[in-house]
């Protein structure tokens, strides 16, 4: 086998699915996770494969199970987990935010995330790299955005424990913590004028795009990026 694995949780849109054709056109055969409908994406891009699991990150055994299915159909454990499976909800105040929206966030942002990132732990190959996708908005905080910004803030957590923990192995830990990007999470629920507030906090006036998120990822993936770990890297054009 001449190419490295990668393996992304939630490919089938936004950002996950520019991480997938980025990814595999920098010559990573890439897996990819759906809950709905897979990706309108080939099966192979250059010398590169594509494939699609449908996938529950909130089910653990269904994480597990991806990861063999994965070794099976590739031939070769993952060398690169992207943990970008997520969901928003309207935003809104915490003393009127409902609990049973939190608790939704909580179980895909967070309990998914831990799921994925404990099962890449122990799958992931030696030397390999395990990146998952917060947000910018834990540094920034913002009106009604406090729940779904706590879910990522505690994946961070997780982020710089399992950095010092899987270090013996040579495994790069990492986040990728975007601003504003043009998904349809990002435009679910919100007015044009948040929407236009949301772009000014960039001193250039827009947001940011998947292709732009994905290269930083890819580059994180790849050998480039030998030094930099256990780190929260923020594409948000100067958001500060």
């Amino acid at each position: 086998m001449s190419q490295k694995i990668a393996l992304v949780f939630g490919g089938s849109r936004g950002i996950g699915a520019a991480c997938v054709q980025k990814l595999a056109g920098e010559g990573f055969d890439v897996a990819y996770t759906y809950v709905k409908s897979a990706a309108n994406l080939p099966a192979q891009i250059g010398s590169s494969k594509i494939q699609a699991y449908k996938v529950d990150v909130c089910n653990a055994s269904e994480v597990d199970a991806v990861f063999a299915s994965v070794t099976k159909d590739f031939g070769a454990a993952p060398h690169c987990v992207l943990a970008n499976a997520g969901i928003n909800v309207p935003p809104g105040p915490v003393a009127q935010f409902k609990s049973e929206d939190f608790r939704l966030l909580v179980e895909v942002n967070l309990v998914g995330a831990f799921n994925v990132l404990s099962a890449a732990a122990r799958h992931v190959q030696d030397g390999g790299n395990i990146l998952a996708l917060t947000t910018s908005m834990v540094r920034v905080g913002i009106p009604g955005g406090g729940p779904y910004t706590a879910t990522k803030a505690a994946v961070e957590s997780l982020l710089r424990s399992m950095a010092k923990e899987l270090a013996p192995r040579r495994i790069r830990v990492n986040g990728v913590a975007p601003g504003p990007v043009d998904t349809e999470l990002f435009h679910a629920g919100k007015t044009d004028e948040v929407k236009a507030r949301s772009a000014g906090m960039s001193p250039f006036n827009r947001i940011g795009s998947p292709d732009e998120i994905a290269e930083v990822v890819c580059f994180l993936a790849s050998d480039k990026a030998s030094w930099i770990h256990g780190q929260i890297i923020q594409p948000n054009g100067g958001m500060v």
